[in-house]
């Protein structure tokens, strides 16, 4: 680990609470929390990964949503063509 540096940052209250809030709940100091935070900022580095990856979910939510589509049109002719039956 490297060696450790006195900070001090303006915060507010809020941001406060929600730290000790945090804390508490993790069981860690604020100051763990807040090394936590910043080492998650920008934790893989390679944003360039990360838009790969979003733009696979993003075409796979998009073909996903062709396919319910056309099952729900498939859906909605057999129910057509059960209540046409139904009526003869």
């Amino acid at each position: 680990m490297s060696a450790l540096l006195r900070r001090q940052y303006l915060v507010t209250e809020e941001n406060v609470a929600k730290l000790d809030e945090l804390s508490s709940e993790e069981g860690v100091s604020a100051t763990e929390i807040v090394r936590r935070a910043i080492g998650a900022y920008h934790a893989s580095g390679d944003d360039a990964e990360v838009e790969r990856l979003v733009d696979m979910m993003a075409a796979s939510v998009n073909e996903a949503v062709k396919e319910v589509r056309a099952v729900r049109k498939l859906v909605r002719k057999a129910n057509q063509d059960y209540a046409t039956q139904k009526v003869a």
